[in-house]
């Protein structure tokens, strides 16, 4: 789905299999994600209960993301696959300021 905004996410599938999707500012990048048709679980839809919808920040996009709150850091503490760079996709609020987000979904979020 295309946005008039021409906001570009990057997500990499565990398998290495890279995607160019269209954002919108405002929308989750969890939605965004989902809405593309890509394989996330996202499984309580984005009121962080879960994380399954656990991605990596790539590169300093972790400075325009912001890093992981207390509530989600306990979340991701049950991922066998977290990292410095992990934040729920859920928790990520699309702006103009992550125009060429980079972000790899991790196994525990693939469908």
């Amino acid at each position: 789905m295309l946005y008039k905004t021409g906001m570009k996410i990057t997500v990499t599938l565990p398998d290495d299999a890279v995607h160019e999707l269209d954002g919108r500012p405002g929308n989750s990048l969890m939605k965004t994600i989902r809405e593309a048709g890509l394989p996330i679980r996202a499984e309580c839809g984005g009121a962080m209960a879960c994380a399954t919808c656990h991605v990596q920040v790539e590169g300093d996009f972790i400075a325009k993301t912001g890093r992981a709150g207390n509530e989600e850091s306990d979340l991701l503490d049950m991922s066998d696959y977290r990292a410095d760079l992990s934040r729920l996709s859920c928790q990520i609020r699309l702006h103009d300021g992550l125009d060429g987000l980079r972000v790899r979904l991790q196994l525990d979020a693939l469908e």
